[in-house]
């Protein structure tokens, strides 16, 4: 090899390997600090662009998760409120039973009339208040129910039914004018109360179905964030372990690297000894 004060192909060749090392030591630095072997697109273009596409799903799916509890809690609210509907409907076909007793006084059969007929303000004030975040499943404002977003490209989508169980309608017949007055109408108001409950019960089915379903694909949609969670992770998470041991080893390099560096300095020290007599 050529010794020359003006070429040290040593040294040169030594800074290389040093500076190869800090590079490399920067990485694995940046990756502990991070806890990601990906952090942007310079790291590695294609796997950085599948993470980002996937987290992109997470966050939508995110979304979609979010719109299903709130529909969850929409059902919960109407089936509470039917619920409680069935029940105050149970009572008042208590009192018109009784009301048909023919040995009633005028006196008794109006006390049974006025239970009833607060029995009835009850279930119009639940009706009226089963509302959640805007939406009443149950008072006839919804007509074909609400429809939510099951899946991130919002493609499809689940649908929560309303139940309309306004007084006089198709679920419950019993009309707000219904009274327990002679023995004829309590008749008539038994036979509507217990077609009422059977409707009542049969939507609660319904509705019972439907909070189900969107519990269930809430469920799904979790489980299907979680995975694709961990698939990024598994994209682009660094092995702190791994790169802790590495950090050590180019720490180690990069000293071996200064060392080798200050010998190929002093290489041309040499010449001046080939002109010392």
């Amino acid at each position: 090899m050529t010794m020359s004060v003006h070429t040290n192909t040593g040294a040169m060749i030594a800074l290389q390997n040093l500076n190869k090392t800090n590079v490399e030591m920067d990485q694995t630095q940046n990756r502990i600090n991070t806890g990601l072997k990906i952090a942007g697109a310079k790291d590695n273009a294609a796997i950085y662009a599948v993470a980002q596409s996937m987290r992109a799903d997470v966050s939508a799916l995110g979304a979609v998760q979010t719109g299903l509890e709130r529909a969850s809690t929409i059902g919960d609210v109407a089936l509470a409120a039917g619920e409680a509907i069935s029940d105050l409907l149970v009572q008042m076909r208590e009192k018109a039973v009784a009301a048909m007793d023919p040995s009633l006084d005028t006196f008794s059969r109006a006390a049974y009339d006025s239970d009833f007929k607060a029995l009835v303000d009850q279930v119009q004030g639940i009706i009226a208040n089963a509302e959640f975040d805007g939406a009443n499943m149950i008072n006839g404002a919804i007509t074909n129910g609400v429809e939510f977003l099951a899946d991130a490209d919002a493609s499809r989508s689940v649908t929560l039914k309303s139940q309309d169980m306004s007084l006089s309608g198709a679920i419950i017949t019993l009309t707000t004018t219904a009274s327990l007055g002679t023995v004829t109408l309590a008749s008539t108001v038994a036979s509507q109360i217990q077609t009422s409950l059977d409707n009542v019960n049969q939507a609660l089915a319904n509705l019972g179905s439907d909070v189900k379903k969107l519990e269930a694909h809430s469920g799904f949609v979790g489980k299907l964030m979680d995975s694709l969670t961990k698939g990024i992770g598994d994209l682009v998470d660094a092995d702190l372990a791994v790169e802790s041991a590495k950090l050590q080893a180019l720490q180690v390099k990069q000293q071996l690297g200064v060392q080798a560096l200050s010998i190929a300095n002093s290489q041309p020290q040499i010449i001046l000894n080939l002109f010392n007599g």
